[in-house]
């Protein structure tokens, strides 16, 4: 005979220490219901730390959850210029970090706990039988050691950051791409900090999305330093105006200006553009790299090349998700009734509806994908989405049924977009749609302004 676990005796693990984890632990705590917060890095926000040196396009007052909000100001914590464009760095340090620090969250977080494996205790996937009454499994890397952690329900935060698209167009990885890991930069790289590493050389960045500007823009200033830098940028636009957007009519500042800056650096003629480009493979030549694919349908050769940027984008991991019961929509990878929503073929990040618990629930009860992995490959997400995810999550896993249904969903007026299917494309390299400004949303809604030498990225 199984006996029920005590539900109350157990914790809601959250797996992820980024912003949406985190507001999920400040949402939890409200609620007066046990959490732990499992981050795979050595610090809240490790991913986002990654591309601490951006600013991103959406200002303060967007980018932090009301309750998280409320439990830092209660703490005496001074909230930044609601209207300020925050850098990755300065996301963390001026929020992350005295968010998490909170004694009441801070002593619910483990550091460097990487989470390799998710269950249902004495239940592989196919086995059924009370399958609802025991609780989950978590098995997590700590120093080196293997700990279980049980839990009564799961909120899946981890993000896409550390999975990346691959070169290829088809999006396969090859052990060709492995063995030149040396060589390639996935997202956007510090040029500043790495200075010595692309200086008078040959670089190829890859992406037509917001990522690729952004290091295309650092790696033209750093020519500037050193003018035997050469610069390639391959993508796949029919034409490359396309990736201008709505400039000085774009409702974001921040990102109108992204364009006309990368507008003005192609029409200087300083960088190599090869449009529409689709890479076939790459392969290690002599300490060097090749880059093989078809320019407009002709077979084309790019030799001699020292680094690649790759900027295409990321895709989840659900490989420590084997064991619980998912259901992932074929193509977005996200879960299958939001996939609609969400379709970058079809939506931009204004024409997602506001979405919640009932359309992020899985198979497995009380387990959510929520955050930037909850739309799988989609370049779509704002974090504003993943607050209002989480908060209706929580209310729905501490019985307010009716409050989980409600809408606290605010965006900002710029990031409402028609649904006329266009050719414009985020940092996924896939159709979207654009603005009634004529830009295109993406994800992370990134600006490179200037870099700042922010202590957490140095």
């Amino acid at each position: 005979m199984m006996v029920q676990f005590d539900k109350s005796a157990l914790p809601v693990a959250i797996i992820g220490g980024g912003p949406v984890g985190l507001a999920a632990a400040a949402h939890l705590l409200k609620k007066g219901e046990k959490f732990i917060v499992l981050e795979a890095g050595d610090s809240v926000g490790s991913s986002i730390l990654e591309w601490g040196h951006v600013r991103m396009f959406s200002p303060w007052q967007y980018n932090m959850d009301k309750e998280a909000k409320e439990l830092l100001e209660k703490a005496g914590w001074t909230s930044p210029n609601e209207n300020a464009l925050p850098t990755g760095c300065e996301l963390v340090e001026e929020y992350l970090l005295p968010l998490s620090n909170l004694p009441e969250i801070k002593e619910q977080i483990m550091l460097q706990a990487k989470v390799v494996g998710v269950a249902k205790k004495a239940h592989d996937k196919l086995k059924t039988g009370k399958r609802d009454t025991v609780p989950f499994q978590l098995y997590v890397e700590v120093n080196g050691d293997t700990k279980v952690i049980e839990a009564k329900a799961v909120m899946d935060s981890s993000g896409t950051w550390t999975n990346p698209n691959p070169i290829l167009s088809n999006g396969i990885w090859t052990n060709a791409e492995k063995k030149l890991h040396n060589q390639i930069h996935y997202g956007i790289p510090n040029v500043v900090q790495l200075e010595s590493r692309y200086q008078n050389k040959t670089t190829v960045v890859i992406g037509s999305g917001h990522s690729a500007i952004n290091a295309l823009l650092d790696l033209a200033t750093l020519q500037q330093k050193f003018t035997d830098t050469k610069i390639y940028w391959v993508l796949r636009k029919k034409q490359i105006h396309e990736v201008y957007g709505g400039q000085e009519n774009d409702g974001l500042a921040a990102r109108g200006e992204l364009g006309i800056r990368i507008q003005q650096l192609v029409e200087s003629g300083r960088i190599n553009i090869l449009t529409p480009f689709h890479i076939n493979g790459v392969y290690p030549t002599n300490g060097q790299v090749t880059v093989v694919g078809e320019l407009d349908g002709e077979k084309t050769t790019i030799g001699e090349i020292d680094e690649i940027v790759v900027s295409t984008g990321f895709r989840p991991d659900t490989s420590f998700l084997n064991e619980v019961r998912i259901n992932l929509d074929s193509a977005v990878e996200s879960i299958e009734a939001l996939a609609p929503l969400i379709d970058p073929n079809i939506h931009s990040c204004g024409t997602v509806r506001p979405h919640g618990e009932q359309e992020l629930r899985h198979p497995e009860k009380n387990f959510y994908i929520v955050g930037m992995k909850s739309y799988g490959r989609a370049p779509t997400f704002l974090l504003a989405t993943g607050y209002e995810q989480v908060r209706s999550v929580v209310a729905y896993l501490t019985g307010d049924v009716e409050g989980a249904k409600e809408v606290h969903l605010e965006l900002p007026e710029t990031g409402v977009c028609s649904v006329n299917l266009t050719s414009s494309s985020c940092d996924s390299d896939t159709p979207a749609t654009e603005t009634k400004d004529g830009s295109c949303c993406g994800s992370p809604v990134l600006a490179r302004l200037e870099i700042k030498n922010n202590s957490c990225c140095e």
